[in-house]
């Protein structure tokens, strides 16, 4: 997983906006609410989201994805380097990680993200 080329994605997604949270620390965020976590540093040498709670367990028993530290208990995985996830499927991972955030989100938020990015189409 190139950890570079995901953070792009995270970037990709509507009503997405990131900022540095405990000192170093890159979080995505959409209403507020975070979907992916990384490192700061170039390159990153890690990644966290939320994955469904069926897919925990599975994607926890291959090397080099471990439980989130602090948000396993949400089903936060962490993807380490080297770990054997292909960038389409980190992609796949990520986007899914996203809508289960935005799926939380009120139905005005919801809304309103949607609006802008309908709006952002239409002006370019």
């Amino acid at each position: 997983m190139d950890f570079e080329a995901a953070k792009a994605v995270c970037r990709s997604f509507p009503g997405c906006t990131e900022d540095i949270k405990w000192g170093d620390d890159l979080v995505f965020s959409v209403g507020e609410k975070m979907f992916a976590v990384t490192g700061n540093a170039v390159p990153a040498t890690s990644m966290s989201f939320k994955v469904d709670d069926a897919r925990f367990l599975e994607l926890t028993d291959r090397p080099g994805i471990v439980p989130a530290p602090y948000l396993a208990r949400a089903h936060w995985v962490q993807v380490e380097a080297g770990a054997a996830l292909s960038d389409e499927e980190a992609s796949q991972l990520l986007r899914r990680s996203y809508e289960l955030v935005f799926a939380k989100l009120t139905k005005k938020l919801q809304r309103e993200i949607q609006d802008r990015r309908a709006d952002e189409t239409l002006s370019n």
